[in-house]
């Protein structure tokens, strides 16, 4: 029997944010809604804990395992939701799961688009009911338990209706010939599903006095950094005022002009083509920012607030606010000098609603400059202003997001997707720890500990898998070589950078070596840099060679077909002037970072998920090339065991999946320790 289910449950503010799942205090199921696909007038709607209907007597709970023990096939809209729900509640269902959510995802080949039940709906023309009187419920103040039970129930039976009618349709756009490869892609997807919603059950345990000494490591830095940026903000600017934290006024900093008509301001671009229209447009809409120095308000004499008199010549007890000097106390002189770092904006694509960003990227591109212009100044300034939104991110995201979303048992249920990246890689939601700097000394990751006293959490890492990945896909003759003969790439990266008259380490250069492989091209990195780009794209001619192919092949086909079966549309590639597709970056990108982190991760976590299933050992987390598995004190020299063993295998599990034979050697390579963190290598 093929069954669609839908889950309605009730929902907890806690910490300003809404948790909707089994693990919070206080959440409980409500109802569930199931129909059988192939005879369509067979639906059910199951009340457990609504208001107005509870299974008191456990009718409704032994109904819906009776039609859980017959289901073949069990259909959802975003599983990873209702699959939890059924399975905290206390039933029992391991056969086949297909979402919906996950299937129209595979279909848009890269494209995006909402994936909501009502979006899928729309975007296909299928009849649905929007979900807009729950919503007012919900902003009353109701909880789904307390919205009327008629309505309730009415809403459940129409997604339950979409969903059915989706699948439907899925099942026909399966059919055609050129979604033929996508099959084994949506299975292997749903098949991932289940083992990523065991693993967001299972939950890793939080270390709560360590994320304490993170708080407060992260907060100390984030003090020091700007304190040193007030301090050089104040030899930039004078005496005006600066916000570290408003994107206009460090927009000012950095390009030393600031803004004629904010309203007007975006717009002004929209027609400018050339270096020359740019240029003029920003010369003619902005003014240039002058250094300035203070002086006493002679209205206020300093005290931001002035006393209105009466008639009869008293003053009023209370003060009013200083309007010639808006309360500061002070007033500014503007000098001669020039403020700011007097940079220049390169092109229109920098243009923001505050004048021009300032974001990570394009400080990132302005070190560069100011590194190869030895304005040694600027590159601190830029620096500290880039690891200050990084340590801003970090305890907003991370200290914040860990600490907000445990539960009252310590466990952080880590929440991981897969259809919210273009090529199929995971993302994360509260908090998104794919977003985790790489490298092994982010301190984030000691808060994260065993459960078990004794217990040990083990990191199984993949060896240079983007790289591999694209050796295999281009079949370079060179980097085959290279990792056959255990070739250190990184170290040959820091002697072409330091070659290039810019000394760096291994560590340091190992954010370059790949880099190329996802489109990147050197572009507003320093010159040392900028030369190993260019070298790479010479030393691996295969690999430049296999980038050339794939751009005629998105623009022959629209699409990109990867070796997995996996798709990339691109419906509006063209090519340029000089050759290049548009869309080049994302054309390179996405086949590597698809079949390594999309394709080959995933069939690997599903092995090892069977392969622990007989033992306490648990997986708790996957990030870009690495999975995390919480060690029982019994257990270590069996994961041991499994990690080794599945080393012999790799290349197998990638045949059996989807029929590649991969001529480069895949490698895991483990690290254990007490916490995440603190791992060395066995």
């Amino acid at each position: 029997m093929r069954l669609v289910l839908d889950v309605e449950n009730t929902i907890t503010t806690r910490g300003g944010k809404i948790h909707g799942d089994p693990y919070e205090t206080g959440n409980y199921l409500v109802q569930v809604g199931i129909k059988n696909v192939d005879r369509q007038q067979e639906r059910h709607v199951l009340n457990f804990n609504h208001d107005e209907q509870k299974d008191t007597k456990g009718t409704a709970f032994k109904l819906l395992q009776a039609f859980l023990d017959e289901t073949t096939l069990l259909i959802m809209h975003n599983a990873q939701h209702d699959l939890p729900w059924i399975w905290e509640s206390g039933f029992k269902y391991s056969g086949l799961i297909y979402d919906t959510m996950l299937a129209e995802y595979v279909l848009l080949r890269g494209q995006k688009y909402p994936l909501s039940l009502e979006g899928c709906a729309d975007r296909r023309e299928l009849s649905h009911r929007k979900g807009d009187t729950l919503k007012r419920y919900y902003r009353d103040g109701f909880n789904t338990n307390q919205i009327p039970l008629a309505e309730l129930s009415e809403y459940l039976i129409s997604d339950l209706d979409t969903t059915c009618d989706l699948f439907h349709d899925q099942e026909a756009d399966y059919a055609k010939p050129e979604s033929a490869s996508l099959i084994k892609i949506r299975d292997i997807t749903n098949e991932v599903c289940v083992v990523l919603s065991r693993m967001y059950m299972d939950g890793i345990k939080v270390d709560r006095p360590a994320l304490a000494a993170v708080r407060e490591l992260f907060e100390r830095e984030l003090a020091d950094i700007e304190t040193r940026l007030q301090a050089q903000v104040r030899h930039l600017m004078g005496a005006t005022p600066i916000n570290l934290n408003s994107p206009e006024q460090m927009s000012q900093v950095v390009f030393s002009r600031k803004v004629n008509n904010k309203k007007e301001w975006v717009d002004l671009f929209n027609f400018t083509k050339t270096p020359k229209e740019f240029k003029d447009a920003v010369s003619s809409n902005t003014t240039a920012i002058r250094k300035t120095e203070a002086y006493t308000c002679p209205t206020c004499d300093g005290a931001g607030r002035v006393f209105k008199t009466k008639k009869d010549g008293s003053k009023f007890k209370k003060p009013n606010h200083c309007k010639e000097c808006e309360s500061r106390g002070f007033k500014l002189k503007e000098l001669n000098e020039l403020a700011g770092l007097k940079f220049s904006a390169p092109s229109k694509e920098w243009v923001t609603a505050n004048g021009f960003g300032t974001g990570k990227d394009n400080l990132t591109i302005l070190i560069a400059t100011a590194k190869n212009n030895g304005m040694t100044e600027a590159m601190d300034f830029m620096t500290d202003l880039r690891r200050m939104s990084a340590v801003s991110s970090y305890l907003s995201s991370f200290v914040e997001g860990i600490d907000v979303y445990t539960k009252d048992d310590g466990l952080l249920h880590v929440s991981l997707t897969q259809h919210i990246t273009a090529t199929g890689r995971f993302s994360g939601r509260n908090p998104n720890m794919q977003n985790m700097p790489r490298g092994g000394t982010f301190p984030v990751k000691r808060v994260f500990i065993s459960r078990w006293d004794g217990g040990e959490i083990m990191e199984a890492d993949f060896a240079q898998l983007e790289f591999r990945t694209a050796a295999f896909l281009s079949q370079d003759v060179l980097a085959m070589a290279e990792i056959a003969d255990g070739f250190d790439v990184h170290s040959y990266t820091a002697k072409v950078i330091t070659d290039a008259g810019q000394p760096t380490t291994r560590q340091a250069a190992k954010e370059h070596t790949f880099a190329p492989l996802f489109g990147a091209t050197g572009y507003g990195r320093s010159k040392a840099e900028e030369a190993y780009y260019i070298h790479f794209n010479k030393k691996y001619e295969g690999i430049a060679a296999w980038h050339k192919k794939l751009g005629d092949e998105a623009i022959r086909f629209q699409k990109i077909t990867n070796v997995s079966g996996r798709q990339y549309a691109f419906p509006d590639v063209t090519r340029r002037a000089n050759g290049s597709p548009t869309h080049f970056t994302m054309i390179k990108n996405y086949p590597v970072q698809g079949f390594a982190t999309g394709d080959v991760v995933p069939v690997v976590i599903l092995e090892l998920d069977r392969r622990l299933a007989p033992y306490q050992s648990c997986l708790v987390n996957t990030v870009h090339d690495s999975t995390v598995i919480d060690i029982h004190p019994e257990e270590r020299a069996i994961v041991i065991g499994i990690i080794d063993d599945l080393n012999t295998g790799l290349n197998k599990l990638v045949m059996d999946a989807y029929g590649i034979e991969m001529n480069v050697p895949l490698l895991l390579e483990a690290k254990i320790g007490p916490n995440w963190l603190d791992t060395k290598d066995v």
